[in-house]
C-alpha cells in the first residue's frame, strides 16, 4: 500500500473511534487514539500482522479494541497512558516555554507594531495620535501596567519624553521599517528602566508587580505542593514493589492478585513519580533566576498547571487497592524505600575479572559516571524480566554493564552477573512485555527498540542523548631518547652559492702542482714525495690526404700580323683545361 494511502487508512480509523468514543460520552484526543491504535496493533496477543494489508474485518476488530481500552475507566494502565501523552503534549523545554510566550507576545503587538511604522502622520493631531499609540506600545511590550489606565500612561509618557520628545516624530517618519521596529523596542527598554528606577526610588512605578517577592512566595507554595504529590507517589509506588516481590515468592498470592492489576499501578504511581521529578528541577533552578522575573512568573503557572492536571490520572488504582485492602497485603512487609534498597548493596561490587567479553563502568573508574544514559530509566532489567515486570531501581554502585553501547543497572550483584550471561534473551522478554503493556514504551524510555512510539518532545533529542563514558585509569609511558640512529648527513649542504664555491675548488686542484721543499736540518730525516701529472705529446689526424691546384691558364690571339687588307682582325683562343681534368 503506498505511504498516502496507508496514511488515509490511519486517519479513517482514528476518527471513526473517536466517533464511537464521543457516541459514549468520552471525548478522546486524537494523539492518545493514534497511540492506543498502535499499543493495540503491537500487542502480538491481538493478532495483528503488520507485513500485511489489514482487511475490513481487521479494521472493524482494530475499532472495537480500541474503543473498549479507551473506555475502561478503571484500568491503570490507561490512564498511565492518558498521563503519558499528556505531559508529552504540554510538556517542553524553559526556553521553548518562554519562546512560545514571546511569540504569542509578538504576535499581540503586531497589529500595534504596524499601525505606527506603516502611519504617514502629517498633521498635529495626527502626530499627537502616533504619540499616544507609541506611548501604548511601550506599556503593553513591558507589561508593567495598563494602557487603559490614566496614571500608568501619564507616567509612561512623561518618561518617553525624558528621551523620545514629540518633536522629534518628524525624524522618527523619515526611517525605514526596520528601523522605526528596532527604535520602538529599544525606547520600550529606555522607558520601563526608568519606571523601574524611579519605582526602586519612590517616586513612580505606577502598575509594576513585585515580581521578587511574588516568586519568592509562589516557588516555595509550589515546591512544597509538588514535594508533597512526589513524596505521596513514591510512597505508594514503595508498597507495591513491597507487595509485588511478597507475591514473586509466594505463587498463590500471584494468582489471587492477578484480577487486581497491580503491576499496571505501580507503571502508573511510577510514571506519575517520573514526571514529578522532571518538574521538581525546574522549580529550584526558578528560585536562583532573578533577572527575567515576568518570564519566570508565567512559567511558574504553566508548570503548577501542569503538575495540577497529573493527579486525575492517578485515580484508578485507588479503587481496586483501597486503605484496607493495602493494610491486609501488607501485613508481615517491610516497605524499603529506593534508598534502602541501594544501602543494602552497596557494597557488593561485580569483579571485573569474572568476565572477559562485556565492560563494566564504576565511578571510580568513569568521569561522566552520573551522565550515563541508563536504559529502562534505572530500573533492574534482570528483575524486571524474572519477576514478571517488578520495578526494582538498579545500584550503579554495583557496575554499570555496558553492552551494545548500552548501559545497564542492576539491584543486585546475582542479578548483574544473570543478566551479562545472556543479555539479549533478557531484552527480549523486556521487549516481549513492552508489547503487552504499551505505557512500558514511555516509562522504561523503549521508544527507539519501537520507532513509532518517539515522542514529539524527544525526536530532537535523539542525537543529543547519547553520552560516551570518559574511563579512567593510572597509565605510564616511556620512550628511547633515540628510537633510530641518526641520519644527519653532515657534508649537505642547501647553498647554491656554498655549492658552486666547492665545485670552483674541486676543478682548481686539477691544475694545482705539489711542490716539497727539503732543508738542511731535515736532510736525510725522512722520505718525501711530490707527484705531479706529466705532459702529453697529443696530434691529430684527418680521415685522409689531400691537396688541389689551379689550372694555368692559356690564352692566345691570332691575326695581329696583318694580312692582304690594311684592317688587322684579332682572334682570341681560350686552350685553359677544365678544373676537373688537372
Amino acid at each position: 500500500m503506498p505511504p498516502t494511502q496507508a496514511e488515509s487508512v490511519i486517519k479513517n480509523i482514528i476518527r471513526e473511534i473517536g466517533q464511537e468514543c464521543a457516541a459514549h460520552g468520552e471525548i478522546v484526543p486524537e494523539t492518545l487514539v493514534a497511540f492506543m491504535v498502535k499499543a493495540v496493533v503491537l500487542d502480538p496477543s491481538n493478532g495483528f500482522n503488520t507485513d500485511r494489508t489489514l482487511t475490513k474485518s481487521d479494521v472493524q476488530k482494530l475499532v472495537k479494541l480500541c474503543v473498549n481500552r479507551l473506555l475502561d475507566s478503571k484500568n491503570p494502565s490507561l490512564d498511565t497512558i492518558k498521563m503519558q501523552v499528556y505531559f508529552d503534549m504540554n510538556y517542553t523545554s524553559r526556553e521553548e516555554f518562554l519562546e512560545e510566550h514571546h511569540r504569542v507576545i509578538e504576535s499581540r503587538l503586531s497589529s500595534v507594531s504596524r499601525e505606527i511604522t506603516d502611519s504617514r502622520a502629517c498633521v498635529r493631531e495626527e502626530l499627537e495620535s502616533l504619540y499616544r499609540k507609541i506611548v501604548s506600545y511601550v506599556l503593553l511590550r513591558s507589561g508593567l501596567g495598563s494602557p487603559t489606565d490614566i496614571k500608568i500612561v501619564r507616567e509612561a509618557t512623561a518618561a518617553l519624553q525624558s528621551v523620545f520628545p514629540q518633536t522629534e516624530l518628524g525624524t522618527f517618519l523619515t526611517l525605514s521599517k526596520k528601523d522605526k521596529e528596532r527604535q520602538l523596542k529599544e525606547l520600550t527598554m529606555i522607558v520601563t528602566g526608568i519606571r523601574l528606577f524611579n519605582r526602586d526610588c519612590g517616586k513612580g512605578g505606577e502598575g509594576i508587580d513585585d515580581l521578587p517577592a511574588i516568586l519568592q512566595e509562589a516557588i516555595p507554595a509550589t515546591t512544597q505542593h509538588v514535594d508533597s504529590q512526589l513524596e505521596a507517589v513514591q510512597d505508594q509506588a514503595y508498597r507495591y514493589t513491597a507487595i509485588l516481590e511478597k507475591a514473586a515468592k509466594n505463587p498463590l498470592m500471584s494468582q489471587e492478585l492477578q484480577p487486581y492489576m497491580l503491576r499496571e499501578a505501580l507503571y502508573n504511581v511510577r510514571q506519575c513519580e517520573i514526571f514529578l521529578q522532571v518538574i521538581l528541577p525546574i522549580f529550584i533552578a526558578l528560585s536562583n533566576l532573578w533577572t527575567s522575573f515576568q518570564d519566570e512568573t508565567v512559567l511558574i503557572s504553566i508548570l503548577s498547571n501542569l503538575t495540577t492536571h497529573l493527579e486525575p490520572f492517578l485515580g484508578a488504582h485507588d479503587l481496586f487497592f483501597p486503605e484496607k485492602v493495602m493494610q491486609v497485603l501488607l501485613d508481615g512487609v517491610t516497605v524499603k524505600t529506593d534508598v534502602c534498597r541501594i544501602k543494602e548493596h552497596i557494597e557488593d561490587k561485580v569483579n571485573v575479572a569474572d568476565f572477559k567479553k562485556v565492560e563494566w563502568l564504576f565511578p571510580e573508574t568513569t568521569a561522566n559516571f552520573d551522565k550515563l544514559l541508563i536504559q529502562y530509566r534505572g530500573f533492574c532489567a534482570y528483575t524486571f524480566a524474572t519477576t514478571d515486570g517488578l520495578l526494582l531501581p538498579g545500584n550503579p554502585s554495583i557496575g554499570i554493564l555496558k553492552y551494545k553501547d548500552k548501559y545497564y543497572t542492576f539491584n543486585t550483584r546475582d542479578a548483574a552477573y544473570s543478566f551479562a550471561e545472556n543479555p539479549e534473551n533478557y531484552i527480549d522478554i523486556i521487549r516481549e512485555k513492552a508489547k503487552k503493556n504499551a505505557e512500558l514504551i514511555q516509562l522504561l524510555e523503549l521508544h527507539q527498540q519501537f520507532e513509532t512510539f518517539i515522542q514529539y518532545s524527544q525526536m530532537k533529542e535523539v542525537d543529543k542523548r547519547y553520552i560516551k563514558p570518559i574511563t579512567k585509569c593510572e597509565t605510564g609511558t616511556q620512550t628511547d631518547t633515540h628510537l633510530l640512529p641518526p641520519t644527519i648527513v653532515r657534508s649537505y649542504e642547501w647553498n647554491e652559492w656554498e655549492l658552486r664555491r666547492k665545485a670552483i675548488k674541486l676543478a682548481n686542484l686539477r691544475r694545482k702542482v705539489t711542490h716539497s721543499v727539503q732543508t738542511d736540518h731535515s736532510h736525510m730525516r725522512r722520505e718525501n714525495y711530490s707527484q705531479v701529472y706529466p705532459s702529453k705529446d697529443v696530434g691529430t689526424q684527418s680521415m685522409r690526404e689531400g691537396s688541389s691546384r689551379v689550372p694555368r691558364p692559356q690564352i692566345y690571339i691570332a691575326g695581329l700580323r696583318g694580312g692582304q687588307t690594311k684592317t688587322t682582325y684579332g682572334v682570341k683562343v681560350n686552350l685553359t683545361r677544365a678544373v676537373d681534368e688537372t
